[in-house]
């Protein structure tokens, strides 16, 4: 029961961190936000298979620090956007080529 629980738990949080980066899409912070919880529900899953599997977490860890990477470069972006357009909606984004 509690396995059930947790993938239905981590498949909601993905589907609606999908729904918002797909739908919601005017600011840039807020699909970075929506990818970050993708990401972490994917890892949920990962630790919850290996876990399960008596598996080692070097994947898991491998994962994370390349999530971590993916979100300081978003960041970095949306800061290189803000400080040239003064503002984070992905309308503007057609001044950038």
């Amino acid at each position: 029961m509690y396995m059930l629980e947790f993938l239905f738990i981590s498949f909601s949080c993905f589907m609606s961190g999908l729904y918002v980066y797909v739908y919601k899409y005017k600011h840039f912070l807020l699909m970075l936000l929506s990818l970050e919880m993708v990401v972490l529900s994917v890892y949920m899953v990962m630790m919850f298979y290996f876990s399960f599997f008596s598996y080692e977490y070097f994947m898991c860890m491998f994962f994370l620090s390349m999530a971590v990477c993916e979100s300081v470069l978003g960041l970095s972006l949306l800061v290189l956007i803000i400080w040239s357009h003064g503002s984070d909606m992905v309308l503007i984004f057609d001044m950038l080529w």
